[in-house]
C-alpha cells in the first residue's frame, strides 16, 4: 500500500542500479490509502452523536460524520461566511457524498441526523404562521376591493368613468404588492434544477437538499429535460449571482447558498463521472467524497443504543443554530485570527505544488483540489459555528479550528483520488490500463514500442508520444522495464526501444 498522500517524504533515489529480480507489481488504481474519518475534529457535542450514531447504526462512521457536516452547513444556510483576506470570503454551505452499497442503513443515519432540521423547520413555519395568514387576508381584501372598483369603473357613465378607472388601477396595484411571505423550508429530496432555483428564491436564497439516495445526479443530468443542467447547482455552491427570466417567471438571487448531502451507491460514482460536462464545468469538483469501507458481515447484533442526554444536546444544538441564523439577512461574518490565517495559507502552500498538471498527486483532479483550500475555510466556518452558537460571530475563528478543518480536508483528498479513480478522471491511468490488457494479450517477455503501438488502437494511441506516458506509468509500477538501445552506427532509422514484461503479467489478480 502506498504512503499516505499527505506523508512529505523524499523521493527514492532513482540512481540506484535495478535488482535483476522483479517486484511485485504495483495496480494502477485500487492501492489509495484512505484515511479514517477524524471524529476528534468536531466540536463534543457533534463527536459524541456521530459517534454513537455510527455504532447504534453499525455503519462507518465515515457516513454519520458526513452528514452531520451537510447538517452544519443547512442549519448555517449561508447566513455566515468565513473572511479569509482582502475580498476573499467563502460561504458556509457544503457539498457532500458518501458512496455505500446497498444494506448500509443510510435511511436511519440520515433520519438520526436530520432529525432536528425538520423539527427547526416546523418551529420555524409556526413562527411565521400568522403573518402569513395576515399577508394572505390582506391580499385578499385588496384583490376583492380591486374587482369592486373595475366593476363599479365599467358600468359608470362615460364623464366618471376615467376616474373609476384610475382608481381601479391604483387599488390593483396595491393588491398586487402586497408580499407573502414563503413557509419556511430548509430541506428539499431530489429536486430538479428549477425547483432548486424556486426553492432557493422563495427561501431567502437558500436551500438544503439531503438524500439517502443518488437520484439528483439522474435529474441533473437530465432526467427531465434531456440535457444536462448544472447552472443553479454550481452557482448554488459558489454563491454566484442567479438570475431567471422567463415568459412564465422571473426569480432574482443575489446570494444563492445551496447545501447538498448525498449518499449514493457506488456505481453511482461511475455513472455522475459520465455526465456530459461534469468535469469540465465544475460540478464533480465541487463535492467532498467519502469512499468508506462497509461494515456489513461485521456488524454487532446488539449494539450500543444512543445515549439519550446526547441525542438531547445534538437536537438542541442543531435547532439553537437553525433558528438563531434564519432571520439573519446580512451574513455573519467569522474572522480569522492570525495564527489561524497562516495555517490556512501554509496548508495553501502545501496544495499548490500538488496540483502541478506534471508530476502533482492532484495534477489530474486540478478541478477538484483547486477548491480544497476553499473547502477547508468553509468547514472550519461550520466547525466554529458548531463550537460557539449563537457567539460565533463575536469571536474569531482560531488556529485549532483551521487545523482540524485542514485535517478533514486532507481525509477528503484522499477519499477524493480514489473516487476520481473510479470515474477515470487520470487519462494517463486509463491508458495504462489499456497497454496493460494489450500487454496480457502479448505471447513474448519483451516487446519493442513500435511493435506495442501497432497493436493499440490508434484513435487512442495515433503516435508514440501517446503512448509514452503511459509506458512510463506501466514502468514506474513494475509491469515493464525499458532495455538499453542498441545502435548499430548504421544509417538508418534508429531500433525502436525495447520492454521487458512482467512475468505475472497474465496474472489478472495482480493488476
Amino acid at each position: 500500500m502506498s504512503a499516505d498522500l499527505w506523508d512529505d517524504v523524499a523521493p527514492p533515489d532513482t540512481d540506484e542500479p535495478q535488482p535483476p529480480a522483479w517486484d511485485d507489481p504495483v495496480p494502477l488504481t485500487g492501492n489509495r490509502m484512505l484515511r479514517d474519518f477524524p471524529t476528534h475534529t468536531f466540536p463534543d457535542w457533534v463527536r459524541e452523536f456521530v459517534e454513537a450514531v455510527a455504532e447504534e447504526t453499525q455503519t462507518p462512521v465515515d457516513l454519520a460524520g458526513c452528514v452531520a457536516l451537510s447538517v452544519l452547513a443547512t442549519a448555517a444556510g449561508g447566513r455566515a461566511v468565513v473572511h479569509i483576506r482582502g475580498n476573499y470570503r467563502e460561504p458556509s454551505n457544503l457539498f457532500t457524498v458518501v458512496a455505500l452499497p446497498p444494506a448500509n442503513r443510510k435511511s436511519a443515519v440520515f433520519d438520526l441526523l436530520t432529525s432536528p432540521l425538520y423539527d427547526a423547520e416546523q418551529q420555524l413555519q409556526a413562527k411565521t404562521a400568522p403573518a402569513i395568514a395576515e399577508a394572505q387576508m390582506t391580499a385578499r381584501i385588496a384583490k376583492e376591493a380591486a374587482e369592486r372598483a373595475a366593476a363599479k369603473a365599467a358600468s359608470a357613465d362615460v364623464g366618471e368613468r376615467d376616474a373609476l378607472v384610475q382608481t381601479a388601477v391604483s387599488m390593483a396595484r396595491t393588491a398586487e404588492s402586497v408580499t407573502i411571505p414563503a413557509e419556511p423550508q430548509l430541506l428539499a429530496d431530489d429536486a430538479t434544477a428549477e425547483t432548486v432555483i424556486s426553492l432557493m428564491d422563495e427561501q431567502g436564497g437558500r436551500i438544503s437538499v439531503m438524500s439517502a439516495e443518488g437520484e439528483i445526479f439522474d435529474i441533473i443530468a437530465g432526467r427531465y429535460s434531456g440535457a444536462p443542467n448544472m447552472g443553479p447547482f454550481l452557482k448554488g455552491h459558489a454563491g454566484d449571482r442567479l438570475r431567471v427570466n422567463r415568459q412564465t417567471r422571473k426569480e432574482y438571487i443575489d446570494h444563492p447558498a445551496l447545501t447538498m448531502g448525498l449518499c449514493v451507491q457506488p456505481q453511482v460514482l461511475d455513472d455522475i463521472g459520465r455526465i456530459k460536462g461534469g468535469r469540465g464545468r465544475g460540478l464533480l469538483g465541487r463535492f467532498l467524497y467519502s469512499l468508506p469501507e462497509s461494515l456489513v458481515g461485521r456488524r454487532k447484533s446488539s449494539p450500543d443504543p444512543i445515549p439519550d442526554a446526547v441525542r438531547a444536546t445534538y437536537a438542541e444544538r442543531v435547532i439553537d443554530l437553525t433558528l438563531f441564523l434564519a432571520d439573519w439577512t446580512d451574513p455573519a461574518v467569522l474572522q480569522l485570527t492570525p495564527d489561524a490565517d497562516a495555517a490556512l495559507l501554509a496548508f495553501q502552500e502545501r496544495v499548490e505544488p500538488k496540483l502541478a498538471a506534471r508530476g502533482g498527486a492532484f495534477g489530474h483532479i486540478s478541478d477538484w483540489a483547486g477548491k480544497l483550500v476553499g473547502a477547508t475555510a468553509r468547514i472550519a466556518g461550520l466547525l466554529h459555528l458548531a463550537e460557539h452558537g449563537a457567539n460565533a460571530h463575536t469571536r474569531p475563528v482560531t488556529a485549532d479550528t483551521v487545523r482540524a478543518a485542514i485535517e478533514l480536508g486532507e481525509y477528503f483528498a484522499t477519499h477524493a483520488l480514489a473516487v476520481f479513480d473510479r470515474m477515470g478522471a487520470d487519462p494517463t491511468v486509463a491508458r495504462a490500463t489499456t497497454v496493460l490488457e494489450t500487454l496480457r494479450n502479448h505471447d513474448g517477455i519483451d516487446i519493442s514500442k513500435r511493435d506495442l503501438l501497432v497493436k493499440l488502437s490508434r484513435s487512442e494511441f495515433a503516435t508514440v508520444a501517446d503512448l509514452e506516458p503511459a509506458l512510463g506509468l506501466l514502468e514506474d509500477h513494475g509491469w515493464v522495464r525499458m532495455q538499453p538501445v542498441q545502435r548499430t552506427g548504421g544509417r538508418g532509422r534508429p531500433p525502436s526501444p525495447r520492454y521487458l514484461i512482467h512475468p505475472r503479467i497474465h496474472d489478472t489478480t495482480t493488476g
